[in-house]
């Protein structure tokens, strides 16, 4: 099929986050795609203008990504060319619709896939399209943003969404998630693993209840502080099963209804279970109940309950937020100050580091002209810029920059966290040149953020050598000549001297602005928001 659309509001690939406008009005398009381990969705819907989400058009293509991924470790290549056609697909109907922002992700099947950066690039090149890999954390905030959505903010939720790779765990407070947990079971591979497609013999059976048991153990306290005993479900594989074991004319299944649900499954032969689910729900819909029946016991839940919403709905709740309120999410930011706690940081110096960078960034925003989405980037780099002084004190800047590429941070794409890195690594000793090697391969923009961004960080770090918190807030003006950045200081406290000139020179490179640092008079702190 041939698309003729007019895209003169376009002027990014589709999935593309950093360096892009996410400004949204009502009545324009916007879009989820979301390739799991069974199929690959899309989810297109029109904003009004009271919030709620109109559904232009949505479609699963049932191309089965996680085929073979967790026999042989890769993707093979007729399941590539199922999923890249898939997508070929999803974009063009993107562009029909003239969707202005649209999100894919990829989870547990692309993630564990050795081929994976093969399988991107491909997508990359055939669609036209950014296909983001997602951490197992990340996939559970962005399905607790769509199954909380428009829950009452005291509602208190406890959430269970059972994939194909994977199962993630979110517990939530109005329509946020607050606490995350991924688990490296789903029921594709718990299927896959045991071989019970089609039939299913009690021995089998019982390993796979003490596998799924292990891993859910390992991997969920017990019980979840603050979480409810009745827990919602969602998934097509929790919306099978709960149908399923739920009594007639009821929609919440106990944790006795799954035990019986998994046995009577189990005595049903594989023509029996294609007539009540469809055929490719039938060959794992055994291995979803055996993980189902797992949380529900290890979490002594009273009951479960399968709600609509998931991935592709959080994909585009994300999108609104992000365009509405220009703040890192608090659940990042939590996670980022935890990840520095696990390396012993400096965890005042890192946050006070934090306060004055982002500062700079919001007040300088006609100075920088960075994008709106690199704001998290800094305050990840910033918050984390001495993590490696665990490692090694001389060189601590390399150190946190390999650190922060492996950390699993909840609310940041994978390229986000490689640049929040790489900003990292350049706060301190050889600037970040426009030729420096470990530029290399970054797009401009990326570039320039990542310029931009060490820049701030660098000045935010100076203020605050001796690690006494002497500067209490920071306020911009210009005098027609140079941008002139004030440091109010801490009554009582100075500032240990720092040099300026490169710090001049670094700024004048990257903004083109000449720069005066002064010393100003205590006052109030500034903190940014």
């Amino acid at each position: 099929m041939c698309y003729v659309v007019d895209m003169t509001r376009r002027t990014h690939r589709l999935g593309e986050r950093l360096g892009t406008d996410h400004t949204l009005a009502v009545g324009d398009v916007i879009g989820g795609i979301d390739v799991g381990s069974n199929a690959a969705r899309l989810k297109l819907v029109r904003l009004l203008d009271d919030g709620a989400f109109d559904i232009v058009h949505q479609e699963r293509a049932p191309v089965r990504p996680g085929e073979g991924i967790w026999d042989t470790g890769a993707m093979p290549e007729p399941v590539i060319e199922r999923l890249v056609g898939a997508l070929e697909r999803f974009a063009g109907l993107c562009r029909v619709h003239r969707a202005v922002h649209v999100r894919a992700v990829a989870t547990s099947a692309v993630r564990e896939a050795k081929n994976r950066d093969d399988v991107v690039a491909r997508v990359r090149e055939r669609c036209d399209l950014d296909l983001e890999v997602i951490s197992g954390l990340e996939e559970a905030r962005l399905i607790g943003l769509g199954v909380f959505r428009g829950l009452p903010p005291k509602a208190r939720s406890l959430l269970i969404d059972i994939g194909g790779g994977s199962t993630e765990v979110a517990r939530g407070e109005g329509e946020d998630p607050h606490e995350l947990w991924s688990m490296p079971v789903g029921a594709v591979r718990l299927t896959e693993i045991f071989g019970t497609a089609n039939r299913v013999s009690r021995e089998q059976l019982v390993a796979m209840r003490r596998y799924a048991q292990r891993i859910v153990a390992d991997a969920l306290p017990s019980p979840i502080k603050m979480a409810p005993k009745h827990a919602i479900g969602s998934s097509g594989t929790v919306r099978a099963v709960c149908a399923f074991a739920a009594p007639p004319g009821s929609s919440h299944a106990t944790r006795e209804h799954l035990t019986r649900a998994v046995e009577a499954l189990v005595g049903m032969s594989i023509a029996a279970r294609r007539k009540r689910f469809d055929v490719q729900r039938a060959e794992v819909v055994i291995a979803g109940a055996v993980i189902l029946e797992s949380v529900a016991f290890h979490l002594r839940l009273e009951s479960v309950t399968a709600v609509d919403g998931g991935l592709k709905e959080g994909l585009l709740v994300d999108l609104v937020r992000r365009a509405s309120e220009r703040r890192t999410d608090p659940l990042l930011s939590e996670a980022v100050v935890e990840a520095g706690r696990r390396f012993d940081f400096d965890e005042a110096h890192g946050i006070h580091t934090r306060d004055t960078a982002l500062a700079l960034f919001d007040q300088l925003g006609d100075v920088h002209r960075l994008p709106t989405e690199s704001r998290l980037i800094l305050e990840v780099a910033a918050v984390l810029h001495d993590a490696g002084y665990l490692v090694s004190s001389n060189r601590h800047h390399k150190h946190s920059m390999y650190l922060i590429q492996n950390m699993d941070l909840p609310g940041i794409s994978d390229r986000e966290r490689a640049l929040a890195a790489l900003v990292a690594r350049f706060h301190r000793r050889s600037p970040p040149t426009k030729d420096h090697p470990d530029l290399v391969g970054l797009d401009p923009t990326e570039r320039r953020v990542v310029r931009g961004l060490t820049t701030l960080l660098r000045i935010a770090d100076a203020t605050d050598q001796s690690h006494e918190a002497a500067v209490e807030g920071v306020s911009v003006s210009d005098d027609g000549t140079a941008t002139i950045i004030t440091l109010h200081t801490v009554s009582g406290r100075t500032i240990e001297p720092f040099e300026h000139e490169g710090l001049r020179t670094l700024f004048r490179s990257c903004f083109g602005r000449r720069l005066q640092l002064v010393i100003g008079s205590p006052g109030r702190r500034k903190r940014s928001p």
